[in-house]
């Protein structure tokens, strides 16, 4: 019953996303781009976490987003409501795993609103606030439903790609997970679905991966 539940309001989350016109995500410029992958440089971001220990990616951003769901209805301290974002982000923290994983990091993006000084949430929820300095993201774009026996595949055929350029030693090695798996749409949405690969790079060895303000999407 619970997990059903957890189901249940992780398609309700998801499904804000079919009726909000303008949904905020997370400001970038491209500095490299490739047949297969591009490489971002990210503005300074918050986000609010939900750490995880589940062996499985579905199961762990459904339980993730459970929590987060309660938190941007109002479960703050500040009792405010928040607009949902895109993308939902699921980081994948390096393990012995099926998905070379033992635990997750489901995160929500938090509107420019909410940047600054982010709403705390309820102690009881264990979430926790995730800033994030500017840096450079390998992407990988992938279509269909992002699920268990596909997000593995995905992410090692970026990782490939990479070896084969000048990125090829550039993965950083300062961050805490090993990649994450970005999804932009609804589960309603069946057709044309977006999903990407996110891998770290780091700014120190990655070329052009300095914070720029112009031509930023």
């Amino acid at each position: 019953m619970k997990m059903e539940k957890s189901s249940l309001l992780f398609v309700c989350f998801l499904s804000a996303i079919v009726f909000c016109s303008a949904i905020e995500t997370p400001q970038f410029t491209v500095i490299h781009t490739e047949s297969d992958f591009e490489v971002r440089l990210y503005r300074e971001t918050s986000w609010m976490s939900a750490p995880v220990r589940e062996m499985s990616f579905e199961k762990a951003t459904k339980l993730g987003f459970h929590r987060l769901f309660q938190y941007i209805q109002g479960a703050n301290l500040n009792n405010s409501r928040i607009y949902m974002t895109t993308p939902v982000l699921t980081s994948i923290v390096p393990g012995a795993g099926p998905l070379h994983s033992s635990a997750y990091f489901v995160r929500f993006y938090l509107p420019l609103k909410f940047q600054k000084i982010p709403p705390l949430p309820l102690p009881e929820l264990k979430l926790r606030p995730d800033a994030w300095a500017s840096h450079c993201i390998a992407v990988r774009k992938f279509p269909g439903f992002a699920r268990d026996h596909n997000v593995i595949k995905e992410a090692e055929k970026l990782g490939v790609s990479l070896s084969r350029t000048k990125w090829a030693n550039s993965t950083s090695s300062g961050s805490n997970h090993a990649y994450s798996i970005a999804q932009y749409d609804s589960p309603f949405q069946f057709k044309r679905r977006v999903n990407e690969v996110w891998v770290d790079l780091d700014g120190s060895k990655a070329e052009g991966c300095h914070y720029n303000r112009l031509a930023a999407y």
